[in-house]
């Protein structure tokens, strides 16, 4: 991979990750439009990551650094570190049993498309006005240090859904977030929060196993790409905690369906000649 590929990616993983629009789904097409989602390729998509994850840690650097020096100490560093590691075991247990699976049918741009519609509609759905409103009025818990580690199980379940390339890590904790009793802002707050154990988890395992592929070489593109996502990841994440506590996630869901019907229309058309796999 050289290093224009790995830049454009970079900005694709750092300005997807936390949107409800799936990075993943959307660094399997920009990849299979730049002739690099080979095995390598997809190593990178997953080991890139990284970037975003540093991003969050700067962005709430005060908040890992108060939970890390009050572990065992303070109940509030307690709990939330609970909650991570609660709404984190099933993803990685569901991870562990269907990620090999998953990538051998899912990973391709046809499987991006038809999970990206499928959960426009779910965010529609959820959306709704009348809905919305009512929920927002009525949230449970406005606040992450209020959640219970039941509130994280849920919101662990709901990551599942992540798994599909397409479906949205982040989007489906969020709406998960917010139809489990979690304000808009508290549901944002803890996908950010909850993405650092499982983009670590998914990146550092994804390494580890097949570090056969990797040489000395892939270095430089690995380290522009990490640092590319994480200068983009930072600014996505400032504005997105602003722009969901005053609007909508409907234009995510536009964006979704008229991204999944390219995607269809381009490989129909015989525009763009998709890998299957």
């Amino acid at each position: 991979m050289n290093l224009f590929d790995a830049t454009i990616l970079g900005i694709v993983e750092g300005a997807t990750e936390f949107l409800p629009i799936s990075s993943t789904g959307h660094l399997i097409v920009a990849a299979s439009l730049l002739g690099a989602h080979d095995e390598v390729g997809k190593v990178f998509e997953i080991a890139i990551q990284i970037g975003a994850i540093f991003a969050v840690v700067w962005a709430y650097r005060d908040r890992f650094s108060s939970a890390l020096t009050g572990l065992g100490r303070v109940p509030s560093a307690n709990r939330f570190v609970l909650n991570l590691l609660v709404a984190f075991l099933p993803v990685a247990v569901l991870g562990l049993l269907f990620n090999k699976a998953i990538k051998s049918v899912l990973f391709n741009p046809y499987g991006v498309a038809a999970a990206s519609i499928i959960g426009a509609f779910i965010i529609l759905f959820v959306e709704r006005d009348s809905v919305r409103e009512q929920r927002e009025v009525n949230a449970r818990i406005t606040s992450v240090d209020a959640m219970r580690p039941m509130d994280a199980l849920k919101l662990g379940l709901a990551q599942c859904f992540g798994l599909f390339p397409g479906m949205s890590r982040s989007g489906s904790t969020l709406i998960g977030g917010m139809l489990f009793g979690l304000s808009r802002q508290a549901a944002t707050e803890f996908s950010f929060f909850l993405g650092v154990p499982t983009l670590a988890a998914a990146s550092l395992y994804s390494l580890y196993k097949d570090r056969a592929l990797l040489s000395a070489a892939d270095l430089p593109a690995f380290a522009v790409g990490t640092v590319v996502s994480f200068i983009v990841a930072l600014i996505v994440i400032r504005w997105l905690i602003r722009f969901v506590a005053s609007h909508s996630l409907r234009v995510f869901a536009w964006y979704r369906i008229a991204f999944g019907a390219l995607i269809l229309a381009a490989g129909g058309l015989g525009w763009v000649s998709w890998p299957q796999i």
